[in-house]
């Protein structure tokens, strides 16, 4: 049996992944009911698990459903030249605090509305920047930036995403939970790192082989973090600096890892706005390759200084030196 956070194998019958702890109990979609992973029918309800109506599936099981159309247009027009490909990508993993206390308290009912809000209130956020949602986990789930639609601000994509979903728990708490004792919150943990990009399927699924400690450190990460905080690992960290506010907080121990590992809580947006900020602080490498484009940008300044007015778009594939061409323009 194969975890799906973190990929290890984990003999049958185990209730806990035995790499990263995370709970193989699966979520009845239609009342809300932790059942063990190897169960058939849930236990609150009786609905089988094993083979869902087209009434009763839950709306998240299905990239198709909750995949705005822009985005699955994108996705589905592109996978031929994306499927086998190697890329550099932000992964994020996020869970809901405390979910079993609450199940226990709120009911199966409740609890399942709660989820389908939880989901719903996240999904927006991580789709505005164009994440898509790789897997959900029960009370979970996993998000990557910059697969398979490529940007190259993936790492500032993400962490944007994340303090989104912070932010509409906070303004939808009393609708999630009518009890003003009871806190919705989040643990987010985020890596950047290369995956391979597998097969996409028609219905949207898709494969993605980790390489190295991609996936496995992101969800280490949130399993580390307090409730309501944001964590970043080193890659992640170095990628947005200067447009998110974040503190060191030294090494860290994280199960699985030989040695301690530097992370960093986010605090919020930072100043910088522009990728030509980053460009201009320090030295950089010789500006080649790109003199036809220069020409041409100089020689339409011209034409405005003459007062003939000119307007130019800049179009290419993420990564490929927009920025530095207009930083050297």
């Amino acid at each position: 049996m194969q975890c799906p956070r973190c990929q290890a194998e984990n003999r049958e019958g185990r209730r806990f992944c035995g790499e990263c702890g995370l709970s193989f109990a699966s979520t009845c979609p239609s009342c809300g009911f932790l059942n063990e992973g190897s169960e058939k029918f849930c236990g609150g309800c009786g609905r089988s698990l094993t083979s869902a109506t087209p009434s009763t599936e839950s709306k998240f099981n299905s990239p198709q459903a909750y995949t705005p159309r822009h985005l699955a247009e994108k996705i589905l027009t592109s996978k031929s030249a994306l499927e086998g490909e190697r890329k550099q990508v932000t992964v994020l993993f996020c869970d809901l605090v405390g979910s079993t206390s609450l199940a226990e308290r709120l009911g199966p009912e409740v609890m399942h509305s709660l989820l389908d809000a939880f989901f719903r209130l996240a999904l927006d956020e991580v789709h505005r920047y164009e994440g898509t949602i790789n897997q959900f986990l029960g009370d979970g789930f996993m998000a990557l930036f910059g697969a398979p639609i490529a940007h190259e601000n993936h790492a500032r994509a993400a962490v944007l995403a994340a303090l989104g979903v912070q932010r509409a728990l906070a303004a939808h708490q009393a609708e999630l939970v009518s009890d003003p004792a009871l806190e919705v919150a989040t643990r987010i943990g985020i890596n950047s790192g290369a995956v391979v990009v597998g097969r996409i399927g028609d219905d949207l699924r898709m494969d993605y082989t980790a390489i190295g400690d991609t996936t496995n450190l992101a969800a280490r990460l949130q399993q580390f973090a307090e409730p309501g905080t944001i964590l970043l690992s080193e890659p992640a960290s170095r990628l947005v600096r200067g447009h998110v506010r974040q503190e060191p907080l030294g090494l860290i121990s994280l199960k699985g890892k030989n040695e301690p590992i530097p992370a960093y809580r986010v605090l919020g947006v930072g100043p910088r706005r522009s990728p030509l900020e980053m460009l201009g602080e320090g030295p950089l490498s010789p500006f080649v390759g790109r003199e036809r484009e220069l020409s041409i940008l100089h020689g339409l300044l011209d034409n405005a200084a003459r007062g003939e007015g000119q307007i130019v778009a800049i179009i290419a594939e993420p990564g490929v030196g927009k920025s530095r061409l207009l930083l050297e323009f």
